[in-house]
């Protein structure tokens, strides 16, 4: 069995809000099927849901990850709508990405969940549980482009501090999203050689198969 190959792998970043689409319906159940006719968000966009109706409108306020989209209805895996109901209305608004042109190579997702000390005096050797989970660290290497725009947001976000959502593409068309904080985006060069630059990020937040 062959595997998945990083060659045209494409790594975009967060920077700006898209056109609301409206909701029509929201089913109860997990995970929750949203229906927006032809709302147009592909499998990995963020939405910022809004202005649902109903005891669902617990939802209003929140970012979910799109995915199994088809033309009117997409889903939300991480939904759960079980004894809510939908009343009627609401919106959609997906985050707009930057693509970070120049990327090179990339690693991470290297985290682990913590350990909870479950011991107790009845216990013959430490017993523990699992406890939340740590995305880890993301990190990229790029060649330099000093116009490139999703570089220039790249820069904006190390300096200002803020989290900031990104999305990783594969070729096979899985799409990891996730938030970030830019920790830091140093650079090297050589003789013969591409200004380079190897990006450090601390990942927020759980990372989204989709």
């Amino acid at each position: 069995m062959s595997g998945i190959s990083a060659q045209g792998s494409t790594l975009h970043i967060a920077t700006g809000d898209g056109a609301a689409k409206n909701i029509t319906d929201i089913s109860v159940g997990f995970p929750a099927i949203v229906e927006s006719v032809g709302h147009g968000f592909t499998n990995g966009t963020v939405v910022a849901l809004a202005d649902i109706g109903g005891t669902m409108a617990a939802l209003n306020g929140k970012s979910h990850v799109v995915a199994n989209a088809t033309a009117d209805t997409f889903a939300l895996l991480d939904v759960n709508t079980t004894g809510l109901v939908y009343a009627a209305g609401g919106t959609a608004t997906p985050s707009q990405y930057t693509k970070i042109n120049g990327l090179l190579s990339f690693d991470g997702f290297d985290g682990a969940a913590s350990d909870i000390d479950s011991t107790d005096l009845d216990s013959q050797a430490m017993e523990y549980i699992s406890g939340l989970r740590d995305e880890g660290k993301f990190g990229f290497e790029i060649k330099v482009l000093a116009a490139d725009n999703g570089q220039i947001a790249l820069r904006a976000a190390r300096t200002s501090g803020v989290v900031v959502g990104m999305k990783l593409t594969l070729p096979d068309g899985s799409v990891a999203t996730f938030s970030t904080l830019v920790k830091s985006i140093p650079s090297s060069g050589a003789v013969n050689a591409l200004l380079k630059g190897k990006v450090d990020t601390k990942i927020s937040g759980p990372v989204v198969w989709s």
